[in-house]
């Protein structure tokens, strides 16, 4: 089964209360990017927008913003709880570790929170120049992942570690994200830091960046 087809699954199977990542409000990483004004109303790119929620709530906030997910049936979702809301916002079903299309120079903000653990390393490259062509020169990009540095759990304490839904996660270091981003993005900073989960707080490392014209 192929990350898409599993996402598409747990989407199916699962309610959305069920699902570890589906948070109503937004992540306070995000947040405090927006209150602390290190981007501002924009062009933006949610990669990973699951059901929506963190979309709707930047919306409320100016961006006009675009939802991007590997779920069609999580599209589905964030499109039907825009439509609720009564929010005007974009939302598509695309695979960052392929090739996407029509996006080129498109953004001026692009983030992907509790996603990057998803991808592997062997996808990783593909992922991030992709972040790279949808923005604009100096475009903003944030990125937050699990830590290796995360305490025993999902039945392991490795690189790779399963979730009780079924995924499978990587655990990163700060010093291979570094070398990932470093060709593309001017990483502005990169740190770890304790993050809350709906189980608990999680250790990640997260980066914030610019876009290098290369």
């Amino acid at each position: 089964m192929t990350l898409r087809e599993q996402m598409d699954t747990i989407y199916h199977e699962f309610t959305l209360a069920e699902i570890p990542w589906n948070i109503e409000k937004p992540p306070d990483s995000i947040k405090n990017l927006v209150e602390a004004g290190w981007v501002l109303p924009c062009d933006a790119i949610d990669l990973g927008c699951g059901a929506g929620n963190c979309v709707i709530w930047l919306v409320s906030k100016g961006f006009r913003i675009t939802g991007l997910d590997l779920s069609p049936r999580a599209i589905e979702l964030a499109t039907a709880l825009a439509a609720q809301k009564r929010v005007a916002c974009w939302f598509v079903a695309r695979d960052m570790t392929g090739i996407v299309e029509g996006f080129d120079g498109s953004f001026d903000f692009a983030y992907d929170w509790e996603v990057l653990h998803h991808v592997f390393p062997e996808d990783r490259e593909k992922y991030v120049m992709n972040v790279h062509r949808m923005l604009r020169s100096g475009g903003k990009y944030f990125s937050l992942c699990f830590s290796e540095e995360e305490p025993p759990s999902f039945g392991g304490d490795g690189k790779y570690r399963k979730t009780r839904i079924g995924t499978t996660l990587y655990y990163s270091s700060e010093r291979e994200l570094q070398e990932l981003f470093e060709p593309l993005f001017q990483v502005e900073q990169l740190r770890t830091v304790e993050v809350a989960g709906k189980k608990g707080s999680h250790i990640a490392v997260e980066a914030k960046m610019s876009k290098k014209d290369v």
